[in-house]
């Protein structure tokens, strides 16, 4: 073993197909670091909880953590939830908080792999994208920065050669993914595409299939994709080069 520990916080779900997703995206990262100890911990409904990890690496000896919060962008369960519960943490474990993942050309390249996944098992190929429209449909936030974020991830993407874009939520922001859709359909795109992005499955990615009724093809969730796993491992990195001590709570 070497380096700090890296803690891995997920937000968690009633659904068994979250923490099973999460799982496996954290044995993804296990295998592209083997000498790497990788703990995962949820913020509400999976167990174990954020405290319990913490105690029972301050109990084992372990001296450095990296906390990282399994989000695509800084809304509230970054700026509130994850600072306030590491706080609690037990004194003797030095702890720096991880950037949340977003946004990185690598969770581009993730979108872009489900696309052309989904794209692959309707029967189309790589060079259908210029005649396809995308809704890019993420959970959704009050925090006004992470719409701005899901809206220039949307322009990003449109970069890659997809005839059009347009960002969409499932919750708390619009426009619904459904709405997206008749947009892209009403522009005189020939086929429309509804991208989630999401980790991992759950209520909201649920609400977006659900939205996505009407689009020609439907991507899955990030899930465990490679290009995801190092993007913890650059989180990882990034947040051990920093110096340690309590403003790393703030990062």
């Amino acid at each position: 073993m070497y380096g700090p520990v890296l803690l891995v916080i997920a937000h968690g779900s009633r659904d068994p197909r979250h923490a099973a997703t999460v799982h496996a995206l954290v044995r993804r990262v296990r295998s592209l670091r083997p000498g790497l100890r990788v703990e995962t911990a949820f913020l509400d409904f999976n167990a174990p909880a954020v405290p319990r990890v913490l105690e029972r690496l301050a109990f084992e000896g372990v001296g450095e953590v990296v906390a990282l919060p399994l989000l695509l962008t800084r809304a509230f369960h970054a700026k509130a939830d994850i600072p306030a519960v590491l706080a609690q943490a037990p004194p003797q474990l030095d702890i720096r908080l991880a950037d949340v993942l977003g946004p990185s050309p690598l969770l581009l390249s993730t979108v872009e792999r489900r696309l052309q996944e989904a794209l692959y098992e309707a029967g189309l190929t790589p060079a259908d994208k210029r005649s396809t429209g995308v809704v890019l449909a993420s959970a959704g936030s009050t925090d006004p920065e992470a719409i701005a974020v899901i809206a220039d991830v949307a322009r990003e993407l449109r970069h890659t050669g997809w005839c059009a874009v347009r960002p969409a939520f499932a919750s708390a922001a619009l426009p619904r993914t459904e709405d997206a859709v008749r947009e892209l359909r009403a522009s005189g795109v020939r086929r429309v595409a509804v991208a989630p992005y999401v980790i991992a499955p759950g209520f909201l990615p649920d609400r977006i299939a659900l939205g996505a009724h009407d689009a020609d093809v439907l991507a899955d969730v990030l899930g465990a994709a490679p290009e995801l796993a190092r993007l913890l491992l650059v989180r990882y990195e990034e947040a051990s080069a920093r110096a340690a001590g309590p403003a790393a709570l703030t990062a």
